[in-house]
């Protein structure tokens, strides 16, 4: 039981963790309120945004899950970790960020953009292994049946609520209170946090 309410509490902070890396939103949710100089820009960003990365995180956890229904336990485990600790080797080398040529952007363009941003930069493949935990816990096996498509849906839906919280705090306290001039001051190189925190849950997922 104690580990089932961890794992469903790792999600949680996993959600708030990509809600506070400003390349999975909130920065781009600020820019497009200052763009249109009203509060209301940055409240309409949150929606797309919020299902992008949802759908990226539901992309991520389906095929895992699919994979699982193939491949033996170990072999799924160590595949998800060795591809995590790969792409967080690549952000300590390069970033990559998905950019548009205009800000001027559609609520389609925009989820769009979060579910590159969350596919990109593996913010699906970090919940995998936390998902296959869950489902291990559940039901004793990792495979996607129809028993367990729920289990993806509610597990990505309390990840994506988390983000979309946190996200939505982040991008109104700095359009609201601190605005722009308060990130050149306060800016720390979020990506390397980010690659380390991909490191670090490839590792994981085989220690635990």
């Amino acid at each position: 039981m104690t580990g089932h309410t961890g794992s469903w509490g790792a999600l949680v902070l996993l959600g708030a963790f990509h809600g506070i890396n400003p390349a999975m939103g909130w920065l781009f949710a600020v820019a497009l309120g200052m763009q249109e100089g009203r509060r209301r820009a940055v409240w309409r960003a949150l929606l797309p945004l919020g299902l992008g990365h949802a759908l990226a995180i539901l992309i991520a956890i389906v095929l895992a899950a699919m994979l699982g229904f193939m491949l033996p336990r170990n072999v799924l485990r160590w595949a998800v970790a060795i591809t995590l600790v790969t792409i967080g080797v690549l952000f300590f080398i390069r970033h990559p960020h998905p950019r548009w040529s205009a800000m001027r952007v559609s609520m389609a363009d925009l989820t769009l953009w979060s579910f590159l941003v969350g596919t990109v930069h593996g913010a699906g493949l970090m919940v995998v292994p936390v998902f296959l935990r869950i489902s291990e816990l559940s039901s004793g096996h990792v495979h996607f049946a129809s028993d367990s498509a729920w289990l993806a849906i509610l597990a990505t839906s309390v990840h994506a609520l988390s983000y979309l919280i946190v996200t939505g705090a982040i991008a109104a306290l700095v359009f609201e209170k601190f605005g722009v001039n308060f990130l050149r001051k306060a800016w720390i190189n979020v990506d390397l946090i980010w690659a380390a925190a991909l490191i670090l849950t490839g590792i994981a997922n085989l220690l635990i």
